[in-house]
Parts: C-alpha cells; sequence; structure tokens
C-alpha cells in the first residue's frame, strides 16, 4: 500500500492528492448534446410577470399551437414593423 503524502507534499504538487486533482482537471469534457431542432440555433429569453407566462400559455391553448410558435409570430411581427425582414 502506498504511502499517504504529507501536507507538505500535497501542497508542493509531488503528493499523489495533487496530480490527481491535476488530472481530473485535464480530462476533456464531453461535447453536449444538442438535438438536431436546436442545432444552430440560439436561446431568446426574458423575465416577466407570471401573469404574462399564463396569458402567453392560455393563448397558446386557445390557437392550438406553441408559445415558440407565438414568439416567433410576435418576433416577424416586431421586425417587420421596423422594417426589418421576418426570420423567426
Amino acid at each position: 500500500m502506498p504511502n499517504k503524502p504529507t501536507i507538505a507534499e500535497t501542497f508542493s504538487g509531488t503528493g499523489q492528492m495533487r496530480q490527481a486533482a491535476v488530472d481530473v482537471e485535464t480530462t476533456p469534457k464531453p461535447p453536449a448534446m444538442v438535438p438536431p431542432s436546436r442545432q444552430g440555433k440560439k436561446m431568446i429569453s426574458g423575465h416577466f410577470d407570471k401573469d404574462v407566462h399564463r396569458q402567453l400559455k392560455m393563448l397558446a391553448l386557445e390557437k392550438e399551437t406553441s408559445i415558440q410558435e407565438l414568439l416567433s409570430q410576435a418576433l416577424n411581427a416586431l421586425f417587420e414593423r421596423n422594417d426589418k425582414p421576418p426570420i423567426a
């Protein structure tokens, strides 16, 4: 059984604990899995009152669509009002 490193060895970088920490830090992380539907896209978000969320959710239910589709329509309307192409 190997000897346990002293505190001085640990802090000087010669101990096993110090080496283990270096090994963990240099191990590359696996790439995050991104669903194909989200590849090449960016998240756009904001903080609103809970009543805004509730009303948006109700509107999506009434229109039988998603909140994302409603937000896309709203962004396109905003773009058009500002002489920009509707690309959302």
